[in-house]
């Protein structure tokens, strides 16, 4: 049997290294770039157990469920843990962040998440990384739902270690994920006696054989036919012009979050202000009385295409999450996914406005 996923000549070195080139320019960064062979969570947990260890004093921000994440990995490292934590529906700020440092002086790393697709709010990485700059410490930076949507600047910003993926605003595969790393990181990394080698975990094994090798020859058989699709997505987004791809997502985001006010029936923005939620996902607080895991499931049994899902564990009651990311950030797809929740919301006796909605949505895209 023939088919064109099937019998492709081996990926070479100078293929791989390519699209690495390529995710560089993405990023706009000069650092090493390294493409990790798994879902995003390889390269972000890699990051954290090369990085830090018992000599770390680490200040975690929590604005969603994988600031948890982070601060579970690095107490398991060994690191003195400092978690911040804000409500979901808002972001955290420079300020507290300064605040944190000056209670806590030995912070020497800085764990967050830009976006948090899962809770729809984005936080301002720019202002945060002057701050951990003038603090000296290490900063480590999921973006992996973010780039894409928004500008995601290692360089900047002053990120050392700044993981995306391309399964969101991209709209690329998930089986492959990337993260860049600064020349303090990789010094960090090689002075930690507990970072992993000889791992898959291990990210100075990417820099020792990879990297110093002249990117010459790969550590093992790459994921193809992902990284084939990492390129695709790549040249995709540099077709259509990464500002475009960003302005869809932000147009994307304004349309949902005015169309929903327009919509009624009692549904309202999760994330309070505007300038704190995500372009990469819109969430939705479902109204008084009604569950929101039952309004999505409703919708999406008239149109299983509509790009939503309830809130996670326990916000799974209370919140809706569109996604519109990636081939999803149209009109279209926002005016399908405000019909399905206004169509589901009538069948459970709340007045909504329809055609309310979509010229609010409409409006706000223009």
């Amino acid at each position: 049997m023939t088919h064109p996923f099937l019998d492709l000549a081996p990926l070479s070195a100078a293929h791989f290294a390519s699209i690495e080139d390529r995710v560089a320019r993405l990023l706009s960064t000069t650092q090493d770039v390294v493409i990790t062979q798994g879902e995003a969570l390889l390269p972000l947990e890699g990051a954290i157990r090369g990085a830090a260890g018992p000599g770390t004093t680490a200040l975690n921000v929590i604005t969603g469920p994988y600031g948890q994440t982070f601060g579970n990995w690095l107490r398991d490292c060994g690191a003195a843990v400092i978690d911040l934590a804000v409500p979901f529906h808002t972001a955290v700020t420079a300020a507290r962040i300064r605040e944190a440092f000056a209670a806590h002086p030995a912070i020497d790393f800085v764990s967050l998440v830009h976006a948090e697709a899962a809770t729809g709010n984005t936080n301002p990485v720019a202002e945060i990384g002057e701050a951990v700059r003038a603090q000296g410490a290490l900063f480590y930076l999921d973006a992996v739902a973010s780039v894409g949507a928004e500008p995601v600047l290692p360089d900047a910003w002053g990120v050392d270690l700044c993981v995306i993926g391309a399964q969101k605003a991209m709209g690329g595969p998930a089986g492959v994920s990337a993260i860049s790393v600064s020349e303090r990181a990789w010094a960090r990394m090689a002075a930690n006696p507990r970072a992993p080698r000889r791992s898959y975990l291990s990210l100075l094994d990417w820099k020792e054989r990879w990297i110093d090798g002249g990117r010459r020859a790969l550590l093992h058989a790459p994921a193809q036919l992902e990284m084939l699709a990492l390129e695709a997505c790549l040249q995709r987004i540099e077709t259509e012009g990464l500002d475009t791809v960003m302005s869809r997502h932000a147009s994307a985001a304004a349309a949902t979050r005015a169309g929903a006010l327009a919509l009624g029936g009692g549904l309202e923005p999760y994330v309070h202000e505007a300038a704190d939620a995500a372009p990469v996902a819109t969430t939705l607080r479902a109204p008084a009385g009604a569950d929101a895991a039952e309004l999505v499931a409703e919708a999406l049994a008239a149109d299983p295409a509509l790009p939503l899902a309830a809130g996670g564990g326990a916000l799974a009651s209370e919140m809706i999450r569109v996604n519109h990311y990636g081939a999803d950030a149209t009109p279209q797809v926002v005016h399908a996914a405000l019909s399905g929740l206004g169509a589901a919301l009538a069948e459970h006796g709340r007045t909504v406005d329809p055609e309310g909605a979509r010229r609010a949505a409409a409006q706000a895209w223009a």
